[in-house]
């Protein structure tokens, strides 16, 4: 790695990591502002800028933009999360300035033409109904709503359909210029590129950017609670959670561990008690989210309704052995997963260039190689059965399920019964 950081004087920062043998070059910008920050009455708009930066320009249209970067053979693409929203670019490495022209034209030029917002306000409510007729994504969305009722990183990140429909340009002009500010965004780059040549780039198209400081977002309060919808399907699908870490925190890497030995691959516990051996379900896996103020541990399973009381004991009791027994064993296998991910991720330069602008909006600096997979290697079992003992003891459970819930076998016990399960 050859990271190198350049912080212009309005406070837009610049990070490129060298990668000298490919003849492509992955860039993009990353904004400090996502779902979380959105106020109630803009539930939604986070996601609704990025779906409006590829429509027009005051000196692209739409079309132009797709064409431009389609000529050279680039793709451009964006994303958004609770903490942050991304626009990026792979392109040749000679392409580079013309893909960093794009994205600072889209992200200070834009212009919300009527049309072009009538038709993505269309293609983004249709999204909503997607997402609503997918159950298991909707289960997360659920999930967070249970964890932190009444706060803004429990709402889902596309919004509603009542929210999407009242955004007008005023309000997505009014967002963006309050929250895209240069101190809260970094243009990352990775592959074949030269960091001083970006630099030049960046200070000649972003050097326009205003630099006042945008505010954080609201702290967030792990509640626990439940969220149940009825529906007729084929399977139920159950999601809980517990309180979990945030980036900062010193079990940061061992919940991924923890993560891995419960349910991250086909050796793990859950893969074999409840699939291989038990039969109770097709997909079951474990998961840690991390934000910059709070975090999420949890568990998925989608089984048929006859098996979901079966299922419950199964689940808290392969979460409380871990407490018990985990072996050094499981722990190294879960390391070398974790291990082998980062370092397969360096070896692509649109991984690289997320990786390291994710880095520099947490930690302010990008972490080495090495610094990550030495605190992969500090992580032993006996950290593994402490943090199951931290779950145990955390503020509460999120339930989140949907389908025949009251079905054969039983159905879905009650939440306070659940929560004692869970409650060792």
């Amino acid at each position: 790695m050859s990271v190198e950081v350049t912080r212009l004087d309005n406070g837009l920062t610049v990070v490129t990591d060298s990668m000298p043998h490919l003849q492509t070059t992955s860039v993009g910008v990353w904004v400090n502002t996502g779902a979380r920050h959105e106020r109630a009455r803009q539930h939604g708009v986070s996601h609704m800028l990025e779906h409006m930066a590829f429509k027009g320009t005051e000196r692209r249209s739409a079309l132009a933009i797709a064409e431009e970067i389609e000529t050279v053979g680039g793709h451009l693409n964006a994303h958004t999360t609770h903490e942050a929203t991304a626009y990026y670019a792979r392109v040749l490495k000679q392409d580079l300035p013309l893909a960093v022209d794009i994205l600072a034209d889209i992200l200070q030029n834009s212009v919300f033409d009527r049309e072009e917002l009538e038709r993505e306000r269309g293609v983004i409510i249709s999204e909503i109904g997607e997402a609503h007729d997918t159950p298991d994504d909707m289960v997360f969305d659920n999930l967070l709503e249970a964890a932190y009722p009444g706060q803004p990183l429990g709402r889902s990140i596309l919004g509603t359909v009542d929210t999407v429909s009242g955004f007008g340009r005023d309000e997505l002009r009014g967002y963006m210029g309050e929250r895209y500010q240069a101190p809260g965004m970094v243009l990352a780059a990775a592959g074949g590129l030269d960091h001083e040549a970006l630099v030049r780039l960046a200070r000649d198209r972003f050097g326009g950017l205003h630099s006042q400081r945008t505010p954080g977002a609201n702290p967030a309060a792990f509640r626990g609670g439940e969220h149940r919808v009825e529906r007729d399907l084929e399977q139920v699908h159950l999601a809980l959670a517990f309180e979990g870490p945030t980036y900062a925190d010193p079990d940061y890497y061992t919940a991924q561990v923890f993560s891995g030995i419960l349910g991250g691959g086909m050796s793990s516990r859950l893969f074999q008690e409840v699939r291989e051996k038990r039969g109770l379900c097709y997909s079951v896996f474990a998961f840690s989210w991390s934000f910059a103020d709070t975090g999420v541990f949890g568990i998925y399973a989608g089984t048929a309704p006859e098996h979901v009381a079966e299922l419950m004991p199964v689940l808290s009791g392969e979460l409380g052995r871990i407490g018990e027994d985990a072996s050094e064993d499981e722990v190294a296998r879960s390391r070398a997963q974790i291990k082998a991910g980062l370092l397969m991720g360096l070896e692509s330069s649109s991984s690289r260039a997320e990786q390291i602008a994710r880095q520099y909006m947490i930690h302010g600096r990008v972490l080495p190689v090495e610094e990550l997979i030495a605190k992969v290697d500090e992580v032993d079992a006996g950290a593994v059965r402490r943090y199951a003992e931290r779950l145990a003891r955390g503020p509460g459970l999120a339930l989140s399920a949907i389908g025949p819930l009251g079905g054969q076998g039983g159905g879905l016990e009650s939440y306070d019964r659940i929560a004692a399960r869970f409650a060792h």
